[in-house]
């Protein structure tokens, strides 16, 4: 089956986009779940698969990344615009 997003650990709350994703598109997850997509996400970036609110850490490899400056609703383009990953 054809995915749009890469899940790469299951303690992930963020996928990277295999596609570039438009506003409003059903984005088929590599774990077999679907989510529509919030904002327009460009091929290789992070999309947020749940809820994440600011000050929450933000998951990819299993591991954190940096922390949410504002609250990413799941299918929200997730980068420096509203990441904080310490090196900013």
């Amino acid at each position: 089956m054809k995915h749009d997003v890469l899940l790469i650990n299951l303690q992930d709350n963020v996928g990277v986009a295999l596609v570039d994703i438009p506003r409003g598109g059903k984005a088929r997850i590599s774990s077999g779940e679907r989510v529509e997509a919030v904002d327009e996400t460009p091929y290789s970036h992070k999309m947020a698969l749940e809820d994440i609110r600011a000050g929450e850490p933000v998951r990819k490899y299993g591991e954190e990344i940096g922390r949410a400056l504002t609250d990413i609703p799941r299918g929200g383009w997730v980068h420096t615009h509203n990441l904080h990953t310490g090196e900013q």
